[in-house]
């Protein structure tokens, strides 16, 4: 049996933000979006789904159609690369990074 503190503690922890740092290349395609923004998200597709919300349009830039994300974006969440499957923990530093190519 869970208590009315235990009920909020676990909302709360569901609605924490992560810290996404996006990378100057996408800022631009966005009008008042910003390089360093907080999205409550349990999972990385929940915090595309919040980036999106925020300014549509930035979900078909970062994944495909498959959905997965594009082969030129990397997400890593804590240092680590990650899929639209990673969960998320409460205050993760999440860095999406456009690749970059050329001989």
């Amino acid at each position: 049996m869970t208590t009315i503190g235990e009920n909020a503690v676990r909302q709360q922890a569901e609605e924490a933000p992560v810290l996404v740092r996006l990378p100057p290349h996408l800022v631009v395609l966005f009008p008042g979006a910003e390089r360093l923004v907080a999205v409550p998200a349990r999972s990385v597709a929940e915090m595309v789904d919040g980036l999106d919300a925020l300014w549509p349009g930035m979900r078909e830039r970062i994944c495909d159609e498959t959905p997965a994300i594009r082969r030129h974006i990397n997400v890593f969440v804590d240092g680590r690369r990650a899929r639209l499957s990673t969960p998320l923990a409460p205050g993760a530093d999440v860095f999406v990074i456009t690749a970059i190519s050329g001989g």
